[in-house]
């Protein structure tokens, strides 16, 4: 096996000039430059139009220097180098950019051109070696500018080869090297990765623990990029950032507001910190997805009326609450406006916490404006609430797994930084990965200034591509008398500045891809199907794209014929296309970062596929032989013999309609999730079957996963055996047991011969 390479990124320059050519003196001069580069180990990339260089910038971010030529042709004779410098300061601020010019044109270049342009290069009269030193030491300058602090001192850590007599026991990868099986774990992550796995004894890289040295750089630098107060770095997931938040804040015994909506995360922080909670209930629509929760029911007097009415709060000496958590946005892409949530509950409350793990995003395209945690506004004389956020920066960001960052905005009631982190340090590793924080630092550096918004307006324009291919193919077979998925999405879109209304397909997709009133939740709209909203208290956010299967009416009722999402969902594996979320008609889909046309265009050739198999009944051993390998029992079956007895029993068993009321129904608490947690820690606890839970008190939470949105929070009453919660989970294992292989995964079931078991407090 050879040895890693450790040589730094090359350098590299595009060249964009008309002249290379040219038998002419300017392209020979220009030919000269581009040997003398070349000669100081700088690859040169050259393009002769503006429509190429414009091409290049956009799909190679590794060009460190732009040599542009005041003469290059433009599109419908326009002077290319002002298009190209406008498209370039509109993605790189900081790119070095060499204007190519004689005197004469030099001294008559619009001020525009001069704002934008870094130096100029004299190809006439300056030598080519001159030149080339002056690019080199730019590219350097322009190098050491693109990289966050902790990074930085990451990268400078790691390249000095120190002999190693501390922790982490591989000593920079060198102990694999010892093993045939270390060897090829050495090789395939690289010598840089094993290398910047360090001890927290690095005293040169700080303390995550204390925020301090670089560390604390990178955190202060996400800051402002976040616009936070104060930012943290967490290295074990945004469970472990709400868990944090929830310690620092509330204590045994006081009342918290909690979305009935939040990860499990926050009922594990609920259960550690001793917390009361008083649920905040969203809506539901026709397909089980969760709406916001409605600004009345965050009214001064709704909040009052719902801690009144909560028998845990009976015993609290105090019953105003201390802290809320909402979820922002939603597993499904609803963003709520954050200014309105904010006036609302910041009548009742002085701490606000926005849970925003698949959110991070927002704040740098405007398309989500006020709908964020860490909005831009105005410092009041009258402070507000103090607002936290969770990002998992990993998600939707450019992060590694387990990256997350806690940002703070100081306002009523602040939790200064040393007893804050006296939480945060009961939480945090001893041993933090150096990696995970250094790709915080790099996913903060990716979202400043124009870079933020060129790539989050990348994401939502390949969003907005797939949603409108797939709004047209569904109208093309629906007016074919056929069937086709669809989007979840408004079915037309009024330009508001014509008043012209278009079909979703037909709208011009730079409102849809810029204009927040496209994706406006407006109260009575039947394809968002959620009652008691408000117009523009609540967004659809274009990149959580979900993909709908036929099967559910605008009422809620089930159609005469139609297909279970997850059926869908295991032919895509299949065919190597792993969902974010399945539900009973539901798939979504995350356009994050990386996504591609190339990965959104086979996306569509799988799902013409399934129609295409569905309609001919496609034999399961062809199509998905996976699940006939693991279940013999499916061998004989077709694609769409299968999906109608899918159907078939979800109709029989009511499972949309038990999900409905499960999850919209506020279950009797007869105790705190503490009070139960500790009891399961006795062993005050028994297993039970759903049978025989009636009337009993849950010892652990209910958690149906994804998305891990609590139907039982520990302490919570089964109720009647035929009830909501009993209902749903009881019709959810008839259909387990009916189709090995389509099984649910929930949390705080185990699952026994098919049989569903909980423990219950005894």
């Amino acid at each position: 096996m050879s040895e890693p390479s450790r040589r730094p990124l090359g350098m590299l320059a595009l060249l964009a000039s008309e002249d290379t050519a040219k038998p002419d003196a300017d392209g020979a001069a220009t030919r000269r430059l581009q040997s003398a580069l070349e000669q100081l180990q700088i690859q040169v990339v050259v393009a002769a139009s503006a429509e190429d260089t414009i091409t290049l910038l956009r799909s190679n971010p590794a060009i460190q220097c732009l040599l542009l030529s005041w003469g290059l042709p433009g599109t419908n004779a326009t002077r290319g180098a002002l298009e190209v410098l406008a498209e370039l300061r509109a993605r790189n601020e900081q790119l070095p950019v060499f204007m190519l010019a004689d005197r004469d044109s030099a001294a008559g270049l619009p001020r525009y051109a001069l704002e934008l342009t870094n130096d100029f290069i004299w190809i006439q009269e300056d030598t080519p070696v001159f030149i080339g030193g002056r690019i080199q030491a730019e590219i350097a300058r322009y190098r050491k500018s693109l990289v966050p602090p902790m990074f930085k001192a990451l990268l400078e850590f790691s390249n000095v080869h120190e002999y190693s007599w501390h922790t982490p026991g591989h000593a920079g990868g060198t102990a694999f090297l010892k093993s045939p099986v270390g060897r090829a774990f050495h090789e395939f992550y690289g010598e840089n990765m094993l290398r910047s796995d360090l001890s927290i004894s690095v005293g040169e890289l700080g303390s995550l623990l204390d925020h301090t040295g670089p560390i604390a750089d990178g955190e202060k630098y996400a800051a402002r990029v976040f616009g936070a107060d104060r930012t943290y770095y967490v290295t074990n997931g945004s469970s472990t950032s709400n868990r944090v938040i929830l310690m620092a804040s509330v204590s045994r015994g006081q009342v918290a507001l909690c979305d009935r909506n939040c990860h499990k995360s926050v009922e594990h922080a609920m259960t550690m910190s001793g917390a009361v909670p008083t649920y905040l209930i969203p809506v539901r629509n026709h397909y089980g997805i969760i709406g916001p929760i409605p600004p009345a029911r965050l009214t001064r007097a709704a909040v009052k009326e719902a801690i009144d009415q909560n028998p845990l709060t009976a015993g609290c000496e105090d019953k105003t609450p201390v802290h809320a958590v909402i979820t922002n946005s939603t597993y499904d892409g609803l963003c709520y406006n954050v200014r309105k949530v904010e006036a609302l509950l910041g009548e009742s409350v002085d701490r606000l916490h926005f849970d925003e793990a698949w959110y991070a995003y927002a704040r740098f395209n405007p398309l989500y404006r006020d709908r964020f945690a860490m909005y831009d506004q105005e410092r009041e004389d009258t402070p507000g609430p103090t607002k936290f956020a969770t990002h998992s920066t990993h998600k939707l960001l450019a992060a590694l797994s387990q990256a997350s960052m806690i940002h703070i905005r100081d306002g009523r009631r602040p939790i200064e930084h040393g007893r804050f982190n006296e939480a945060f340090m009961m939480h945090a590793s001893t041993s933090p990965l150096y990696s995970i924080m250094a790709s915080n630092d790099v996913s903060a550096a990716m979202m400043a200034g124009p870079g933020g918004e060129t790539l989050t307006g990348e994401s939502i324009a390949e969003a907005v591509a797939f949603r409108q291919t797939m709004a047209r193919l569904h109208s093309e077979y629906i007016a074919d008398g056929e069937w086709f998925f669809n989007g979840w999405q408004p079915d037309k879109i009024t330009d508001t500045e014509t008043g012209r209304t278009y079909a979703f397909h037909e709208a011009p997709p730079e409102q849809l891809c810029n204009d927040p009133e496209a994706w406006i939740l407006r109260p009575g709209d039947h394809w968002h199907g959620f009652a008691e909203l408000e117009d523009h208290y609540c967004m659809l956010d274009p990149i959580k794209v979900s993909v709908v299967t036929p099967g559910v009416e605008n009422d809620g009722a089930l159609a005469k014929h139609g297909i279970p999402a997850s059926i869908v969902s295991s032919y895509l594996d299949n065919l190597g296309i792993v969902v974010e979320k399945t539900t009973d008609f539901t798939i979504l889909f995350l356009f994050s970062l990386g996504i591609t046309k190339g990965k959104w265009g086979t996306l569509i050739n799988a799902l013409l596929a399934f129609k295409r198999d569905y309609d001919h009944n496609r034999p399961l051993v062809e199509c998905i032989p996976s699940l006939t390998n693991e279940h013999p029992g499916y061998r004989e079956m077709g694609l769409k013999d299968l999906a109608v007895k899918m159907f078939a029993s979800m109709k029989a068993l009511r499972t949309t309609t038990h999900l409905a009321q499960g999850f919209s129904t506020l279950p009797h608490a007869d105790c705190t999730p503490v009070q139960a947690y500790e009891a399961l820690v006795r062993n005050e606890v028994e297993m039970l079957p759903l049978s025989q839970l009636a009337g009993r008190t849950a010892a652990t939470g209910v958690v149906p996963y994804p998305p891990g949105i609590p139907l039982l929070m520990p302490g919570e009453n089964f109720g009647d055996a035929e009830g909501a919660v009993l209902g749903y989970l009881k019709a959810l294992e008839a259909y387990d047991r009916e189709f090995p292989g389509f099984g649910h995964d929930n949390h705080g079931v185990e699952v026994r011969d098919g049989e569903y078991r909980i423990y219950a407090l005894k």
